[in-house]
Protein backbone atom coordinates (compact mmCIF):
# COMPACT_ATOMS: atom_id res chain seq x y z
CA UNK A 1 0.00 0.00 0.00
CA UNK A 2 2.87 2.29 1.09
CA UNK A 3 4.57 1.72 -2.12
CA UNK A 4 1.94 2.26 -4.78
CA UNK A 5 0.81 5.22 -2.24
CA UNK A 6 4.66 6.99 -3.05
CA UNK A 7 4.61 6.17 -6.36
CA UNK A 8 1.13 7.41 -7.33
CA UNK A 9 2.50 11.16 -5.24
CA UNK A 10 5.96 10.98 -7.40
CA UNK A 11 3.47 11.10 -10.36
CA UNK A 12 1.44 13.64 -9.51
CA UNK A 13 4.52 15.94 -8.81
CA UNK A 14 6.31 14.79 -12.25
CA UNK A 15 3.17 15.75 -14.02
CA UNK A 16 3.16 18.96 -11.94
CA UNK A 17 6.79 19.37 -12.87
CA UNK A 18 5.99 18.51 -16.61
CA UNK A 19 3.32 21.01 -16.96
CA UNK A 20 5.46 23.92 -15.56
CA UNK A 21 8.56 23.06 -17.39
CA UNK A 22 6.70 22.91 -20.54
CA UNK A 23 4.76 26.19 -19.87
CA UNK A 24 8.42 27.72 -18.99
CA UNK A 25 9.46 26.63 -22.24
CA UNK A 26 6.52 28.11 -24.51
CA UNK A 27 7.29 31.32 -22.31
CA UNK A 28 10.70 31.55 -23.39
CA UNK A 29 9.90 31.03 -26.62
CA UNK A 30 6.69 33.57 -26.40
CA UNK A 31 9.40 36.11 -25.58
CA UNK A 32 11.68 35.79 -28.60
CA UNK A 33 8.96 35.51 -30.92
CA UNK A 34 8.89 37.78 -34.17
CA UNK A 35 6.13 40.44 -34.83
CA UNK A 36 4.74 38.80 -37.27
CA UNK A 37 4.14 35.56 -35.28
CA UNK A 38 2.81 37.81 -32.60
CA UNK A 39 0.50 39.44 -35.14
CA UNK A 40 -1.04 36.01 -35.74
CA UNK A 41 -1.94 34.93 -32.16
CA UNK A 42 -3.45 38.14 -31.84
CA UNK A 43 -5.79 37.37 -34.84
CA UNK A 44 -7.00 34.15 -33.55
CA UNK A 45 -4.48 31.72 -34.92
CA UNK A 46 -2.89 28.78 -33.79
CA UNK A 47 1.06 28.96 -33.18
CA UNK A 48 2.47 27.79 -36.32
CA UNK A 49 4.91 24.89 -37.04
CA UNK A 50 7.58 26.84 -36.45
CA UNK A 51 6.97 28.07 -33.22
CA UNK A 52 5.57 24.85 -32.04
CA UNK A 53 8.91 23.51 -33.20
CA UNK A 54 10.77 25.90 -31.10
CA UNK A 55 8.87 25.58 -28.33
CA UNK A 56 9.64 21.66 -28.48
CA UNK A 57 13.46 22.25 -28.41
CA UNK A 58 13.70 24.29 -25.88
CA UNK A 59 15.60 22.59 -22.47
CA UNK A 60 12.59 23.33 -20.06
CA UNK A 61 10.23 21.60 -22.60
CA UNK A 62 12.58 18.41 -23.11
CA UNK A 63 12.92 17.89 -19.42
CA UNK A 64 9.23 18.33 -18.84
CA UNK A 65 8.78 15.47 -21.27
CA UNK A 66 11.07 13.56 -19.65
CA UNK A 67 8.60 14.24 -16.37
CA UNK A 68 5.86 13.54 -18.57
CA UNK A 69 7.00 9.84 -18.96
CA UNK A 70 7.76 9.58 -15.11
CA UNK A 71 4.31 10.49 -14.47
CA UNK A 72 2.57 7.94 -17.13
CA UNK A 73 5.18 5.14 -15.79
CA UNK A 74 3.77 5.99 -12.34
CA UNK A 75 0.51 6.43 -13.33
CA UNK A 76 0.73 3.01 -14.63
CA UNK A 77 2.45 1.21 -11.85
CA UNK A 78 0.03 3.00 -8.91
CA UNK A 79 -3.07 1.68 -10.71
CA UNK A 80 -1.95 -1.82 -9.82
CA UNK A 81 -0.46 -1.62 -6.55
CA UNK A 82 -3.28 0.48 -4.75
CA UNK A 83 -7.01 0.77 -4.97
CA UNK A 84 -7.95 3.16 -8.24
CA UNK A 85 -9.99 5.78 -6.01
CA UNK A 86 -7.03 5.93 -4.48
CA UNK A 87 -4.31 6.24 -7.01
CA UNK A 88 -6.07 8.10 -9.72
CA UNK A 89 -7.21 11.14 -6.89
CA UNK A 90 -3.57 11.37 -5.77
CA UNK A 91 -2.72 11.51 -10.01
CA UNK A 92 -5.33 14.63 -10.10
CA UNK A 93 -3.55 16.16 -7.25
CA UNK A 94 -1.01 17.34 -9.57
CA UNK A 95 -2.66 20.48 -9.96
CA UNK A 96 -2.00 21.53 -6.36
CA UNK A 97 1.87 20.97 -7.66
CA UNK A 98 0.99 22.64 -10.55
CA UNK A 99 0.27 25.85 -8.24
CA UNK A 100 2.95 25.67 -5.72
CA UNK A 101 5.51 25.29 -8.36
CA UNK A 102 4.14 27.87 -11.24
CA UNK A 103 3.72 30.38 -8.17
CA UNK A 104 7.30 30.04 -7.25
CA UNK A 105 9.03 29.33 -11.26
CA UNK A 106 6.63 31.38 -13.26
CA UNK A 107 5.79 33.34 -10.11
CA UNK A 108 2.11 33.72 -10.48
CA UNK A 109 -0.30 34.64 -7.32
CA UNK A 110 -2.06 32.24 -5.33
CA UNK A 111 -5.37 33.50 -3.77
CA UNK A 112 -6.65 32.70 -0.29
CA UNK A 113 -9.12 30.26 -2.86
CA UNK A 114 -6.68 28.37 -3.99
CA UNK A 115 -4.61 28.10 -0.90
CA UNK A 116 -7.99 26.46 0.79
CA UNK A 117 -8.64 24.24 -1.96
CA UNK A 118 -5.07 23.00 -1.91
CA UNK A 119 -5.80 22.21 1.54
CA UNK A 120 -8.41 20.55 1.15
CA UNK A 121 -7.26 18.45 -1.23
CA UNK A 122 -4.37 17.22 0.59
CA UNK A 123 -6.16 16.44 4.19
CA UNK A 124 -8.92 14.22 1.62
CA UNK A 125 -6.21 12.48 0.15
CA UNK A 126 -4.52 11.79 4.14
CA UNK A 127 -7.98 10.16 4.69
CA UNK A 128 -8.90 8.68 1.86
CA UNK A 129 -5.09 7.15 2.23
CA UNK A 130 -5.91 5.84 5.56
CA UNK A 131 -9.45 4.66 4.49
CA UNK A 132 -8.15 2.47 1.41
CA UNK A 133 -8.09 -1.07 1.94
CA UNK A 134 -6.63 -3.86 -0.42
CA UNK A 135 -6.98 -3.53 -4.30
CA UNK A 136 -8.75 -5.84 -6.22
CA UNK A 137 -6.47 -8.34 -8.00
CA UNK A 138 -9.47 -10.80 -9.98
CA UNK A 139 -11.51 -8.98 -12.84
CA UNK A 140 -13.52 -10.77 -15.33
CA UNK A 141 -11.92 -11.53 -18.46
CA UNK A 142 -14.00 -9.70 -20.81
CA UNK A 143 -12.71 -6.05 -19.05
CA UNK A 144 -9.62 -6.70 -21.06
CA UNK A 145 -11.96 -6.41 -24.17
CA UNK A 146 -14.08 -3.83 -22.65
CA UNK A 147 -11.48 -1.43 -22.25
CA UNK A 148 -10.33 -1.87 -25.67
CA UNK A 149 -13.57 -0.85 -26.87
CA UNK A 150 -14.25 1.37 -24.51
CA UNK A 151 -10.80 4.06 -24.83
CA UNK A 152 -11.42 4.76 -28.88
CA UNK A 153 -15.34 4.79 -28.76
CA UNK A 154 -14.56 7.46 -26.03
CA UNK A 155 -12.10 9.01 -27.92
CA UNK A 156 -14.30 9.43 -30.98
CA UNK A 157 -16.96 10.31 -28.56
CA UNK A 158 -14.66 13.16 -28.11
CA UNK A 159 -13.81 14.30 -31.53
CA UNK A 160 -17.83 14.23 -32.80
CA UNK A 161 -18.64 16.55 -29.22
CA UNK A 162 -15.58 18.75 -30.64
CA UNK A 163 -17.62 18.90 -34.27
CA UNK A 164 -21.34 19.26 -32.67
CA UNK A 165 -20.92 21.66 -29.87
CA UNK A 166 -20.87 25.59 -30.08
CA UNK A 167 -20.68 26.14 -26.40
CA UNK A 168 -18.59 24.82 -23.68
CA UNK A 169 -16.58 22.25 -25.94
CA UNK A 170 -13.30 22.73 -23.71
CA UNK A 171 -15.64 21.26 -20.61
CA UNK A 172 -17.05 18.18 -22.41
CA UNK A 173 -13.84 17.69 -24.08
CA UNK A 174 -11.64 17.49 -21.03
CA UNK A 175 -14.50 15.24 -19.35
CA UNK A 176 -14.20 12.82 -22.22
CA UNK A 177 -10.15 13.03 -21.90
CA UNK A 178 -10.48 12.00 -17.82
CA UNK A 179 -12.45 9.31 -19.01
CA UNK A 180 -10.39 7.82 -21.15
CA UNK A 181 -7.08 8.20 -18.86
CA UNK A 182 -9.78 6.55 -16.61
CA UNK A 183 -9.47 4.04 -18.99
CA UNK A 184 -6.03 3.88 -19.27
CA UNK A 185 -5.41 3.10 -15.25
CA UNK A 186 -8.13 0.75 -15.53
CA UNK A 187 -6.47 -1.31 -18.46
CA UNK A 188 -3.18 -0.79 -15.98
CA UNK A 189 -4.79 -2.73 -13.26
CA UNK A 190 -5.55 -5.60 -15.17
CA UNK A 191 -3.31 -5.74 -17.84
CA UNK A 192 -1.44 -9.62 -17.90
CA UNK A 193 1.85 -10.96 -18.82
CA UNK A 194 4.00 -8.46 -16.41
CA UNK A 195 4.34 -10.26 -12.92
CA UNK A 196 5.54 -12.71 -14.02
CA UNK A 197 6.92 -11.39 -17.19
CA UNK A 198 5.88 -13.17 -20.41
CA UNK A 199 6.44 -11.27 -23.66
CA UNK A 200 4.05 -13.38 -25.33
CA UNK A 201 1.18 -12.75 -22.87
CA UNK A 202 1.86 -9.69 -22.18
CA UNK A 203 1.69 -8.67 -25.97
CA UNK A 204 -1.57 -10.86 -27.08
CA UNK A 205 -3.45 -8.69 -24.27
CA UNK A 206 -5.72 -6.53 -25.38
CA UNK A 207 -5.63 -4.08 -22.23
CA UNK A 208 -2.18 -3.40 -23.46
CA UNK A 209 -2.96 -1.76 -26.66
CA UNK A 210 -6.11 0.05 -24.60
CA UNK A 211 -3.74 1.42 -22.13
CA UNK A 212 -1.49 2.76 -25.17
CA UNK A 213 -4.06 4.28 -27.29
CA UNK A 214 -6.30 4.90 -24.40
CA UNK A 215 -2.95 7.07 -22.90
CA UNK A 216 -2.12 8.47 -26.45
CA UNK A 217 -5.76 9.83 -26.97
CA UNK A 218 -6.57 11.19 -23.57
CA UNK A 219 -3.35 13.63 -24.16
CA UNK A 220 -4.47 14.62 -27.36
CA UNK A 221 -8.00 14.93 -26.17
CA UNK A 222 -6.85 17.02 -23.49
CA UNK A 223 -4.16 19.47 -25.51
CA UNK A 224 -7.84 20.10 -28.11
CA UNK A 225 -9.52 20.95 -24.83
CA UNK A 226 -7.08 23.68 -23.84
CA UNK A 227 -7.17 25.10 -27.32
CA UNK A 228 -11.04 24.86 -28.00
CA UNK A 229 -12.67 26.98 -24.81
CA UNK A 230 -12.00 27.96 -21.07
CA UNK A 231 -8.53 26.37 -19.72
CA UNK A 232 -10.60 26.41 -16.68
CA UNK A 233 -13.20 24.24 -17.17
CA UNK A 234 -10.93 21.64 -19.49
CA UNK A 235 -8.65 21.51 -16.00
CA UNK A 236 -11.70 21.02 -13.94
CA UNK A 237 -13.80 18.35 -16.13
CA UNK A 238 -10.66 16.34 -16.14
CA UNK A 239 -10.41 16.02 -12.75
CA UNK A 240 -13.68 14.62 -12.56
CA UNK A 241 -13.51 12.16 -15.24
CA UNK A 242 -9.88 11.04 -14.55
CA UNK A 243 -11.39 10.11 -10.87
CA UNK A 244 -14.69 8.95 -10.92
CA UNK A 245 -14.61 6.67 -13.81
CA UNK A 246 -11.85 4.25 -12.96
CA UNK A 247 -12.64 4.77 -9.40
CA UNK A 248 -16.48 3.34 -9.49
CA UNK A 249 -15.33 0.91 -12.12
CA UNK A 250 -12.63 -0.55 -9.42
CA UNK A 251 -14.98 -0.74 -6.68
CA UNK A 252 -17.62 -2.42 -9.11
CA UNK A 253 -15.54 -4.99 -10.86
CA UNK A 254 -12.13 -5.10 -9.68
CA UNK A 255 -12.13 -5.63 -6.02
CA UNK A 256 -11.54 -2.51 -3.99
CA UNK A 257 -12.49 -1.80 -1.04
CA UNK A 258 -12.19 0.15 1.89
CA UNK A 259 -11.05 -0.76 5.10
CA UNK A 260 -14.18 -1.99 7.62
CA UNK A 261 -15.76 0.30 8.95
CA UNK A 262 -14.00 3.70 6.76
CA UNK A 263 -16.40 3.63 3.92
CA UNK A 264 -18.48 6.99 4.70
CA UNK A 265 -15.12 8.29 5.30
CA UNK A 266 -13.45 7.35 2.08
CA UNK A 267 -16.61 8.40 0.34
CA UNK A 268 -16.24 11.96 1.56
CA UNK A 269 -12.83 12.00 1.25
CA UNK A 270 -13.17 10.95 -2.20
CA UNK A 271 -15.74 13.81 -2.55
CA UNK A 272 -13.78 16.66 -0.72
CA UNK A 273 -10.69 15.73 -2.63
CA UNK A 274 -12.25 15.93 -6.21
CA UNK A 275 -14.12 19.23 -5.37
CA UNK A 276 -10.97 20.68 -4.26
CA UNK A 277 -9.64 19.40 -7.26
CA UNK A 278 -11.97 21.15 -9.67
CA UNK A 279 -11.59 24.49 -7.16
CA UNK A 280 -8.25 24.44 -7.73
CA UNK A 281 -8.69 24.05 -11.74
CA UNK A 282 -9.59 27.73 -11.61
CA UNK A 283 -6.73 29.14 -9.71
CA UNK A 284 -4.67 32.06 -11.56
CA UNK A 285 -1.67 29.82 -11.42
CA UNK A 286 -2.95 26.39 -12.81
CA UNK A 287 -4.68 28.62 -15.58
CA UNK A 288 -1.31 30.16 -16.80
CA UNK A 289 0.44 26.96 -16.67
CA UNK A 290 -2.14 24.99 -18.85
CA UNK A 291 -2.59 28.49 -21.39
CA UNK A 292 0.83 28.39 -21.76
CA UNK A 293 1.22 24.81 -23.13
CA UNK A 294 -1.64 24.81 -24.74
CA UNK A 295 -0.74 28.28 -26.72
CA UNK A 296 2.33 26.67 -27.97
CA UNK A 297 1.25 23.17 -28.82
CA UNK A 298 -0.10 21.72 -32.52
CA UNK A 299 -3.22 22.86 -33.57
CA UNK A 300 -6.03 20.18 -32.69
CA UNK A 301 -8.87 18.99 -35.00
CA UNK A 302 -9.15 22.59 -37.06
CA UNK A 303 -10.28 24.02 -33.81
CA UNK A 304 -9.20 28.12 -33.29
CA UNK A 305 -9.64 29.09 -29.12
CA UNK A 306 -13.02 29.96 -28.52
CA UNK A 307 -13.74 31.71 -25.44
CA UNK A 308 -12.09 33.37 -22.39
CA UNK A 309 -9.16 31.45 -21.65
CA UNK A 310 -9.71 32.65 -18.04
CA UNK A 311 -13.10 32.07 -17.04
Amino acid sequence: MVLGIVIAVIGALAFAAAAVLQALGAEQVSQRAAIREERRRSAGAHPSLKSTALTMLTVPFLIGFAFDLVGFVATIASARLIPLFLSQTIISARLVATALLAMVVLKVHLALRDWIAGAVVVVSLALLAASAGREGVDHPTWMRWAVLVAGPALIVLGLLLMRRLKKHIASATGLIAGAVFGVMAVASRILVGVEPFDLVVLFTDPALYALLISGIGGFYLFTVALQTGSVNGAAAALVVGQTVLPGAVGIAFLGDVTRAGWGPVAIVAFIAAVGGGVALASSGAVTAVESAEATNLPAGYGHTPRGDRNT
